[in-house]
């Protein structure tokens, strides 16, 4: 694994995503390099940081929070993808796994890194929250470029995939408390 790397396309995305996402679009890689060299880490920060905050006063729950908001976290991002490139062609854009892939797994740096602030509860809800407007616009900036969407099309595409991801999103939220709260709940009882 190389840091370096992967801390340059956080840089990158972050900072000077317009010129990053024709980089990203054209670059070659499989779903599985993906997650290894960039979803798997990232993807790690959110549930860390707010295990790091919860294990302070309910440690089981958080131990399971954060294996099931880890695992989770990982299968949503697949699943995005895959709307995200069967939506394409209803937006002009191409159909392709890898390249929807590569759009969420980029697109959502900026919440993951967020995921750091999650120890400070205000500060880390405010600061999620201008995370996942500047995940918006990263997907909106990112899908002319890796799905091929006409430039007029990406508002729309962004937004049908944005709505579906904030109900895929509530779904997994659901699920990890029901089994992380209800596991604490089963744990009180005994």
């Amino acid at each position: 694994m190389d840091f370096n790397k992967l801390i340059a396309r956080v840089k990158g995305i972050l900072l000077t995503p317009k010129t990053e996402w024709p980089v990203i679009a054209g670059e070659t890689t499989t779903v599985a390099d993906l997650y290894k060299g960039y979803i798997v880490w990232l993807a790690a920060i959110p549930p860390i940081f707010t295990f790091l905050l919860v294990a302070r006063w309910a440690p089981g729950f958080a131990v399971t929070q954060l294996v099931l908001q880890y695992a989770l976290s990982l299968a949503l991002i697949y699943v995005v993808a895959l709307i995200i490139d069967a939506l394409a062609p209803t937006f002009g854009g191409t159909k392709d796994k890898v390249q929807a892939l590569k759009t969420i797994a980029y697109a959502i740096t900026a919440s993951w890194v967020a995921g750091i602030a999650a120890i400070v509860p205000l500060i880390g809800w405010l600061i999620a929250i201008a995370a996942a407007i500047y995940r918006i616009y990263l997907l909106y900036l990112a899908l002319p470029h890796t799905m091929k969407s006409p430039p007029d099309r990406p508002g729309g595409y962004t937004a049908v995939v944005v709505i579906i991801a904030i109900v895929a999103g509530f779904l997994v939220g659901a699920i990890v408390g029901a089994v992380a709260g209800g596991g604490m709940f089963m744990r009180g009882s005994s």
